[in-house]
Order: C-alpha cells, then sequence, then structure tokens
C-alpha cells in the first residue's frame, strides 16, 4: 500500500498514537525536511506542539544516498563502521564530510528555528517522526541526541521503514511505530504516491501553522 503524500502518512502514524493525544507532556519533533509534513499531521490529530529536530545524514563520497554515519543538534556524531571500513574510507575524508554537514545544519537550525532555543525535553515524551527509515543513520543520532536531554519517553514514528532497521532502532528508542517495515525494502519514496521535495518554506509554513494552531 502506498501513502497518497507525506501527510496522508501521519494521519496513518496518528491513529496508532491515539494514547498520547490531548497530553501536555507530549511534544513531537519532526526531522527536516520530509518529516516535517508528516510529524505536522500527527502534531495536529495529537493536539501536541511541533518542533524540528535538526539531523544531517553523512554520505559516502562518491555516493552521497549511501549514509556512513550522522550528525545532530548538540553535537552528537554517529558512525557506521562496517560501511567505513568496508569501503576503505578515511578518518579524514569522514572528518570532511562532518564538517561540511555540520554548516548545512547549523544553516538549518537557523533557517527553521530562528532564535527560538531548543524545546525542553526533561521529563517529556518525545515523537520522533520522519518520512522513512533507510539504514535509519539519521534517526539514531536524533535518538542519542535527544535521550541525552533526560526525556520521559522517545517513540520513533515512520511510516515505512526497513526491517532490520526497525529492529535496531527498536533497541535504542522506548517505542518504535511504523506502518510498513517490508522484507525487502529499496527506497523511501516507493511508498509514496507523491514524494516531491519539501522546502524549506514548507517547513518554515507548516511550524508557523502549528504555533497559531496551537495558541
Amino acid at each position: 500500500m502506498q501513502f497518497h503524500d507525506r501527510q496522508d502518512a501521519g494521519r496513518y502514524l496518528a491513529d496508532r498514537l491515539t494514547d498520547y493525544a490531548n497530553r501536555s507532556d507530549v511534544v513531537v519533533l519532526a526531522l527536516p525536511r520530509g518529516g516535517v509534513p508528516v510529524g505536522a499531521a500527527i502534531a495536529d490529530r495529537l493536539a501536541a506542539p511541533l518542533d524540528v529536530w535538526v539531523v544531517r545524514k553523512l554520505g559516502v563520497p562518491g555516493y552521497p544516498e549511501l549514509a556512513m554515519g550522522a550528525i545532530a543538534a548538540g553535537g552528537v556524531e554517529v558512525l557506521n563502521h562496517d560501511v567505513i571500513e568496508s569501503l576503505h574510507i578515511a578518518p579524514g575524508q569522514v572528518a570532511l564530510v562532518a564538517a561540511r554537514e555540520r554548516v548545512e545544519l547549523d544553516r538549518r537550525a537557523r533557517a527553521f528555528r530562528g532564535d527560538r532555543a531548543l524545546p525542553d525535553l526533561r521529563g517529556r515524551v518525545v515523537i520522533l517522526v520522519d518520512d522513512g527509515l533507510a539504514t535509519g543513520a539519521t534517526m539514531e543520532a536524533a535518538i542519542l541526541a535527544v535521550r541525552a536531554l533526560a526525556p520521559l519517553e522517545i517513540v520513533v514514528a515512520a511510516p515505512v521503514g526497513a526491517r532490520d532497521t526497525c529492529d535496531r532502532l527498536r533497541g535504542l528508542a522506548d517505542r518504535m511505530v511504523c506502518v510498513h517495515t517490508p522484507a525487502a525494502f529499496h527506497a523511501v519514496g516507493e511508498w509514496y504516491e507523491d514524494f516531491s521535495e519539501t522546502t524549506d518554506d514548507d517547513v518554515r509554513r507548516l511550524l508557523e501553522t502549528a504555533d497559531l494552531t496551537r495558541g
């Protein structure tokens, strides 16, 4: 089954998260950019605040779609040593990619959040959302970064994910919610009729709309 678009996928996820609805201790953190429309639909259904958690994939040199790790706010860096060692990627190459992605991470944080401080996550239920999980490197970095801020519970929510990735992340999060975990997983976009790019302006608009809705 394909989702129509990311917001449609978010509504399917929200139906599996109803026990978090109308709770003052819940916050939805979406991974930009593609996770934000999904997170917006979830936040709307649960009557929960929406914010972004900026994470950047570290792509293999020459093959940027293949992740060798990820970085997140708070200085978190997660490396996939199996990929790095199997492709003989030198430490200097990893550091170069990480430095470049750190610049983009900081740019996106300013673009989406402006001067707003990161939300206080201590003692709260944090629902981390993305539009799909392939290698899971970016979500893993997000989990580790959020865990350092002492939340009550971390829930990972995604419309679709590779089965082995979801199994691995289930061991890092307190709860894992994924609508589809196909044994044969090729690409996140295959599970959407409309997988068009989410822009920076789209992200800002969704965040502003959520702020107005929550009052």
